[in-house]
């Protein structure tokens, strides 16, 4: 097994960008901002920070050292300069790439990446013995892949990448091509022209289907007769080398430079054996589906081109996260599809992406995905990351898999359904990776402080009911009841000791509740504490045997 971080070598756009700089405003006069981070390393006598640790603290937020955007600020840092860099070279470098000190803060869109990882490695590895299915043997090239490869990528929306398995083999994309190709056309002519010669509702039907509309158009652009009208509207004046030369460099883009190729052996393979693909673009010339002036023949062996590109699961998890980004690619900062162009995309892809399966994906998983007959699958989480998976033995109905499987495990660790956002993060037993470590809990003991030192029952009913205990503590260990004690909210106070606060807790200076209100003067909370305290007391001597 092969677990590594992966990179891209395209140069960094800087015109289509978007910004790297934290939320809030960068000190330039006193470089406070800098200097928490710098101090946050290891610092020799000579006031320099090790490069090799720099590097290894990015390498776990999930950015590569040849990551195109950091690339050039970190041989700033490191070129000539093995002894170590001070804290003026830190932010001449950090300026550069202001993407440097955000993953050193924690404020990239996956925190704790390498939790995520750790996940993502034990999903994969539960998954490896999965033998069931077979191989797409129907088209001859593709039934001679190895049904055991399997690998896993994921790149998120800030370019945090991970890889493990089979991720640097190449394999035709097949019907990955369709959500391209859809957006291809989209970008081209908008969508009420494209959609004036291909539905976009579910067909109910198989993939391969010889069925069109009540319109007479083919159901939508994720199925093989949608996605040869997709292709139909493809650039149709130029050259069909052109035209390929177009589709093919648009995968560059979303790949940011990755591997992308043809087979050509797969593309005369798939052209031998397409006799339904024929059937199907003669029933659409039939129904007057397709543009005036189509070319037929020239359409459908364009089709088969595009299914033939060649990519691996580094280059797919990339277009993903592109899709994810809302068109912009993570590492070049290029936008490629306009947020338009990606949010039909994504609908179209949440409802028809999976074949027959789509209605149950999007039941159970809950995310746009796309998969094609080679075993890949390409699942977008938007906003967060995208992931390409490919495993070559598919399910009846022509889905990978293990792949299928992987999706299903991944969501079940994280919230990442559609709908998650309508359970309570502190009562799910989801995690959300897009929060930091013990956020959550944080987060939770903080309202509860707060809304006991307002004197807000309603608030703190409320902050309970996500499952905090009662007794959870500041740093000062100071708990709700020490602050409601200390403000003088008796009904705060009667409730906390009903659910069972501790009256002796005590904070870092040693005071309790109890002392709080003394030094308060409020006498009827001093009165409920020392009753919960000689309560407590007595059924200690009780409990203890003589």
């Amino acid at each position: 097994m092969v677990v590594s971080h992966v990179q891209s070598e395209r140069k960094l756009n800087s015109s289509e960008s978007r910004s790297n700089l934290p939320a809030e405003s960068v000190p330039t006069s006193e470089n406070g901002y800098y200097r928490k981070i710098f101090d946050s390393f290891s610092v020799d006598s000579a006031g320099c920070i090790s490069p090799l640790e720099l590097m290894n603290r990015l390498h776990a937020t999930g950015l590569s050292p040849r990551d195109p955007r950091i690339r050039d600020a970190l041989d700033k840092l490191t070129t000539g300069n093995d002894s170590g860099s001070n804290f003026e070279r830190f932010v001449e470098a950090c300026q550069t790439g202001q993407l440097i000190a955000r993953a050193l803060r924690g404020d990239l869109v996956i925190p704790d990446f390498a939790s995520l990882t750790t996940d993502i490695t034990e999903i994969y590895d539960q998954l490896r013995s999965v033998e069931s299915g077979r191989v797409a043997d129907y088209i001859p090239q593709l039934g001679r892949v190895d049904p055991q490869r399997f690998g896993v990528a994921l790149c998120t929306t800030d370019g945090q990448r991970f890889a493990v398995g089979d991720a640097e083999i190449s394999y035709c994309v097949q019907s990955v091509s369709k959500p391209i190709n859809y957006c291809l056309a989209l970008e081209e002519h908008g969508a009420e022209v494209v959609h004036s010669h291909v539905g976009r509702e579910p067909s109910g039907l198989g993939f391969n289907e010889l069925s069109v509309n009540s319109d007479g158009l083919p159901h939508n652009p994720m199925i093989n007769a949608g996605a040869i009208m997709s292709t139909s509207l493809l650039k149709p004046a130029a050259p069909i080398s052109d035209r390929f030369a177009h589709v093919a460099d648009t995968w560059r883009r979303l790949t940011a430079g990755g591997s992308v190729g043809f087979n050509n052996a797969v593309y005369l393979s798939e052209r031998k054996t397409a006799d339904r693909n024929f059937a199907l673009g003669y029933f659409m010339r039939e129904h007057g589906a397709f543009p005036d002036g189509t070319d037929l023949i020239e359409t459908l062996e364009f089709y088969f081109q595009c299914c033939s590109i060649e990519i691996d699961t580094n280059a797919l998890s990339v277009v993903a996260g592109t899709l994810a980004n809302a068109g912009i690619n993570p590492l070049t900062g290029e936008r490629v599809f306009s947020v338009d162009t990606v949010q039909k995309c994504l609908s179209l892809m949440s409802s028809c992406g999976m074949y027959d399966y789509s209605g149950e994906f999007a039941f159970t998983i809950g995310l746009p995905a796309k998969s094609g007959v080679s075993g890949a699958l390409m699942l977008v989480v938007p906003g967060v990351m995208g992931v390409g998976i490919w495993s070559p033995r598919l399910d009846s109905l022509g889905n990978s898999v293990r792949a299928v499987e992987f999706c299903k495990k991944l969501v079940a660790i994280y919230n990442f359904h559609v709908f998650d956002s309508l359970t309570v993060q502190e009562s799910s037993r989801k995690r959300d990776p897009r929060r930091k470590r013990n956020e959550g809990q944080i987060e939770a003991t903080i309202r509860m402080l707060w809304s006991a030192s307002r004197g807000d029952l309603d608030e703190l009913r409320a902050s309970l009911a996500t499952g905090i205990e009662v007794g959870a503590a500041d740093y000062d260990g100071r708990t709700a009841l020490h602050l409601a004690a200390a403000e003088g909210h008796t009904a705060i106070v009667r409730f906390l000791l009903d659910r069972g606060a501790q009256v002796s807790a005590l904070d870092r200076w040693g005071g309790t509740p109890l002392s709080d209100a003394e030094r308060g003067g409020y006498a009827t909370i001093v009165d409920l504490l020392r009753q919960a305290e000689s309560a407590s007391d007595t059924a200690l001597d009780i409990a203890t045997p003589a």
